[in-house]
């Protein structure tokens, strides 16, 4: 009898302890691990980071350039710009506030490149407060062209994405920012006739304008038209893209064209020139909301028409 209770009580604690553990797994943050292989572009020491042309990753993502956390950190210090590598793209279903939910872990260098040491970067362009913005042209979700300038008389709001980008915190979470700005401002109606949100595609060979159109609906929560009327999305030519990319401080690949996922923001006022550049994507809606409140208040403003 005493060996029968002893076998009732240890199939117990077992059961026990498979439904504890069954617990802690579903609760944990689920991770998902993707073979990488790249060329090094540059290094960015102050966010531990380096950008990378990334090969293409089967089920995953398309080839593109971006910026990958490296861990170890001390990994990050093996790296120079022309090395190819190999390693692990890791990716969090969710991650903790300030947080990335996608690193490169276990970096190896599998050929140096011609130059070794690194070379000097490029300067990069960064927008200022006043810099007149050029009339660049695009195509938008309508297939309709549209330019910068037939915003005038609006405060602008500009954003840099593309369709494809896999990363909660990189294009999406810039997508789903200016989401919650569009619904903010429906809740001020003299704030959002002078306001204009504008997302560019940096990827106009994939992103047509109904592709554009379908993320639109699809990041907005909508399939209204009326979205567009405070709300576009577009994608400037092939050629253009330098030239737009390198005015709103974004970097391009010096061989092929591709367009690296850095993050650009810009806040540009109702004369055409630029009120605030934001660099990556740690600002607030709260800050843009501000940044447009600030602009329509701003005296002597041009009664130009906007969209």
């Amino acid at each position: 009898m005493t060996f029968c209770i002893d076998r009732t009580r240890l199939a117990l604690l077992i059961a026990l302890i498979v439904l504890f553990l069954s617990s802690c797994h579903h609760g944990s943050t689920s991770s998902k691990r993707y073979p990488f292989t790249g060329r090094v572009v540059s290094i960015d020491a102050q966010s531990q980071s380096a950008l990378i042309d990334g090969d293409n990753i089967p089920g995953f993502m398309d080839a593109m350039a971006m910026s990958y956390t490296i861990k170890p950190e001390a990994t990050l210090g093996q790296l120079v710009p022309g090395d190819s590598i190999s390693a692990e793209v890791v990716v969090q279903s969710e991650a903790k506030a300030g947080s990335p939910n996608y690193w490169l872990e276990n970096v190896k260098v599998t050929a140096h490149g011609k130059n070794p040491k690194p070379e000097p970067a490029a300067t990069q362009r960064i927008p200022a407060p006043g810099d007149e913005v050029p009339d660049f042209h695009l195509t938008n979700q309508s297939g309709r062209h549209i330019s910068l300038r037939q915003y005038r008389g609006k405060t602008l709001l500009v954003t840099f994405i593309y369709t494809r980008c896999p990363f909660a915190d990189f294009c999406p979470r810039m997508s789903s920012n200016f989401a919650e700005i569009y619904k903010q401002l429906g809740a001020d109606p003299a704030l959002a006739a002078r306001t204009r949100l504008l997302t560019i595609s940096f990827d106009p060979e994939h992103d047509t304008p109904k592709v554009l159109r379908d993320y639109a609906f699809s990041v907005a929560h909508t399939h209204d038209p009326a979205l567009f009327n405070r709300w576009e999305f577009a994608a400037p030519s092939t050629a253009d893209l330098p030239t737009i990319a390198a005015f709103f401080g974004l970097v391009v690949q010096p061989d092929g064209g591709l367009i690296t996922h850095n993050l650009s923001t810009s806040v540009i006022g109702p004369d055409g020139k630029i009120l605030r550049w934001y660099h990556g994507g740690d600002w607030l809606v709260s800050d843009l909301i501000k940044d447009a409140a600030s602009a329509s208040r701003a005296p002597g403003l041009s009664k130009a028409p906007g969209l």
